[in-house]
């Protein structure tokens, strides 16, 4: 499975940004497929996470009211949309794809990565 992660960018505080995560190769519909951050000179952290069927979801606390994940499984893509966002959202964003049951946040489980997108939020 190769992943294409794209949307990011430059946005004001406030603003909204919607990542895709395209799946090429082999399909992601019985994939979880999660979206993880990494920020400089810190880990790499969990973001949102959405089940094969796009009814199983989780969230890091910090995002919960404000991101959307979502997925179109006709077109093997999982979406991030990222509303409200703030300057401490800035990083790099990741998806990756698990052969699970249910949405995990541990990164070590995913088994496919895309290359990543830069969000940046200024003040």
């Amino acid at each position: 499975v190769q992943l294409q992660a794209s949307g990011g960018g430059l946005v004001q505080a406030g603003g909204s940004l919607r990542l895709s995560c395209a799946a090429s190769g082999r399909t992601v519909n019985n994939y979880i497929v999660g979206w993880f951050r990494q920020a400089p000179g810190k880990d790499r952290e969990f973001v949102a996470a959405i089940g094969w069927s796009g009814s199983s979801i989780i969230y890091e606390d910090s995002v919960k009211g404000r991101f959307t994940i979502s997925r179109d499984n006709a077109k093997n893509t999982v979406y991030l949309q990222m509303n409200s966002l703030k300057p401490e959202d800035t990083a790099v964003y990741y998806c990756g794809a698990d052969l699970a049951i249910v949405p995990r946040t541990t990164i070590s489980s995913y088994d496919y990565w895309g290359q990543g997108t830069q969000v940046t939020v200024s003040s």
